[in-house]
């Protein structure tokens, strides 16, 4: 096992500007999970002027990925690399263009029940976790070892999240929300970039299964 993991980084890792782009991709993923932190201790704390930092960071992880897609057109890696690799990028930067779409909106001044407060910190506390597995699943991939361990597990983080968002939704449409129609559409728009965090992890997360499969 030893020796087939040493034979993987050998043939992927490849040279300087392979491993430029693998650590790229690692602080890619590291932004994406302190947005995810800025995200949640912005909304707890009803911190307009923090939420607003997530914009800065959305635009650095944006700046990540141009680098790395350079990198990768001038030649790093193996050619039938290049596009799995290059999906599994565009997919991370997806979600971190999630997360500023939520905290754009937030911004913008909605009003929150207690009830759907609680429900959001829930979904936030499990998106944190699913850009955390993402990120060990990375470091994983990077040794050559089995990811679907650490796939099962953000699975299990977006399933839970969709539980959350149906009773989220069930309670919506009872409640007697007051507003204008574009406060409560700004809402809704909220209230599903919130959710459809997880999905892009997820979405990332088979993405790289599938560069983990491509690469053996």
């Amino acid at each position: 096992m030893q020796k087939e993991k040493t034979l993987f980084k050998k043939s992927f890792w490849g040279g300087s500007k392979e491993e430029k782009v693998l650590n790229l991709i690692s602080k890619h993923l590291n932004l994406l999970l302190l947005a995810c932190k800025s995200f949640k201790h912005a909304f707890i704390a009803s911190d307009v002027i923090s939420m607003n930092n997530i914009l800065d960071l959305e635009r650095e992880g944006d700046f990540v990925r141009r680098e790395i897609i350079t990198l990768v057109y001038e030649g790093a890696f193996l050619a039938f690399v290049r596009p799995n690799l290059c999906q599994f990028v565009e997919l991370v930067d997806e979600v971190i263009d999630e997360i500023k779409e939520a905290a754009q909106r937030y911004i913008l001044g909605i009003n929150l029940t207690p009830y759907i407060t609680e429900e959001c910190i829930k979904i936030s506390n499990l998106n944190q976790e699913a850009s955390e597995v993402l990120l060990l699943s990375f470091k994983s991939f990077c040794k050559g070892e089995d990811l679907r361990e650490k796939n099962l597990a953000i699975r299990i983080c977006e399933k839970r999240i969709d539980e959350i968002k149906i009773e989220l939704l069930k309670n919506l449409l009872n409640l007697e929300i007051t507003g204008n129609f574009w406060h409560n559409k700004i809402l809704s728009d909220f209230l599903y970039s919130l959710a459809n965090i997880s999905d892009l992890i997820e979405d990332a997360s088979d993405a790289l299964q599938i560069l983990s499969v491509s690469v053996r």
